[in-house]
């Protein structure tokens, strides 16, 4: 594999210095800088800045140009926060390296690309990461996605699903058809919701296929198929192919059109369980989304048993949690969007002081915050009478569906997460 080193023998200025911001404890970025400005290895450079990334525990490393610098920002537990400034003078070169690493052309500068790679991790082992490149005012930008291999740790407990949502999700799991979907905005964790009931689900006596743009974890014994556009591979053509491998259980890794959304409802009505995600803001708001795909009522109505409505939060650093009671205006104003009967007389909460276990920022890691509604007699008239999603709400509420407000404030109130990061999350 070429390699892409500033270190050689033809002459060159000096690196001017790279900012660290908020680097981690033995960071190996602050290791490499250390030596000589002229001796600094952009592979090594690289190299680091991943692995730095992967200690930190960030999901997406984003490399942006300015006119006189390069940010480096790291995505951690849904934040962005800027972590390095790079010299302008060595943008080409970290931007050559890691297409290189991806496989990408070198020679391309003006068109969007993506890629993979490994990066070998110390005492990790190799993870992938996920390349995107494109061209911008400044010069061309990067985003890495870090795809580690953690699907064996995964399980809808470690999610943060109650127990009665727990419950309502193993009804579902255990009929042995239909649909089960997941919806919430980008980066809500909906695929490893996915991953986590399919866990439960793959067994010798069943064939599970999926197809998923990227695949993301490797789940053993389970057929994953990547979406690639370029072949006509797309999610709908790649389900019509799936239908004929005589599989039991379907992943769909996203209803992005109507053809996929058609194909679904049908495999689903004919003997398969089929698990999706779909781009919705909750879940009743996920069934007037499939009639605008022209999906029939009476389809999604005899199809679909449970539909999972999902959000990440931020969880309270254990190191440096303490707690913190609320004054009378802020409990006025959380008595406006908490119910009465959930919130009753709590005022205590809790929030994180920041520490280095945290990077000062007074959360480590996230949970979910879900709503479960299940398809059932009135709910399914409702879908026939094309009713919207807050009359589906309404009624579902009645019906004992725990909104993801309501889950939130629980979570807030064991001090889980707290109630500023759940009433965040609802904003964004």
């Amino acid at each position: 594999m070429a390699t892409n080193n500033i270190d050689s023998s033809v002459e060159k200025p000096p690196i001017r210095k790279i900012t660290a911001l908020a680097a981690p404890k033995d960071s190996r970025v602050a290791e490499e800088l250390t030596k000589s400005p002229r001796l600094i290895s952009v592979i090594n450079l690289v190299d680091a800045m991943m692995s730095d990334a992967y200690v930190m525990r960030a999901s997406d490393v984003h490399i942006d140009p300015d006119e006189d610098k390069l940010r480096i920002r790291f995505r951690i537990d849904g934040v962005m926060s800027e972590i390095y400034i790079f010299p302008n003078e060595i943008h080409s070169e970290v931007i050559t390296r890691i297409k290189v690493l991806a496989g990408l052309r070198t020679d391309e500068h003006q068109m969007a690309q993506d890629g993979r790679f490994k990066v070998e991790i110390k005492g990790v082992g190799f993870v992938d990461i996920r390349v995107s490149i494109a061209p911008t005012y400044h010069g061309e930008n990067c985003v890495m996605r870090i795809l580690a291999e953690k699907s064996q740790d995964i399980t809808l407990e470690a999610l943060g699903y109650s127990d009665e949502h727990l419950k309502k999700v193993q009804v579902a799991i255990e009929r042995p058809f239909g649909m089960i979907l997941v919806v919430g905005p980008t980066g809500s964790g909906k695929t490893t919701s996915l991953y986590s009931i399919l866990k439960k689900l793959n067994t010798e006596e069943v064939s599970i296929i999926t197809i998923e743009d990227p695949v993301e974890y490797s789940l053993e014994g389970v057929d994953q198929i990547q979406v690639n556009e370029r072949t006509g591979l797309t999610f709908a053509h790649g389900l019509r192919f799936i239908l004929r491998q005589d599989p039991n259980i379907i992943m769909v890794g996203e209803i992005r059109d109507e053809e996929t959304a058609a194909i679904a409802v049908n495999a689903a009505m004919t003997g398969h369980k089929l698990l999706s995600t779909l781009h919705a803001n909750d879940a009743p708001t996920a069934l007037p989304r499939l009639i605008e795909m022209h999906i029939e009522p009476f389809l999604i109505a005899s199809t679909i048993n449970i539909i999972i409505g999902q959000r990440l939060v931020r969880t309270i650093c254990s190191v440096c949690k303490a707690s913190k009671k609320l004054s009378a205006s802020e409990l006025d104003n959380l008595k406006t969007l908490i119910p009465k009967a959930l919130f009753k007389d709590n005022h205590i909460f809790y929030e994180g002081q920041g520490c280095l276990e945290c990077h000062q920022t007074g959360f480590r890691g996230r949970v979910g915050i879900h709503e479960i509604l299940e398809i059932n007699t009135s709910i399914r008239d409702l879908i026939m009478q094309h009713a919207n999603a807050s009359q589906i709400r309404e009624t579902a509420i009645k019906n004992g569906m725990v909104t993801m407000l309501e889950d939130g404030f629980t979570k807030a109130i064991l001090g889980i997460t707290s109630i500023e990061e759940v009433l965040r999350v609802f904003r964004e």
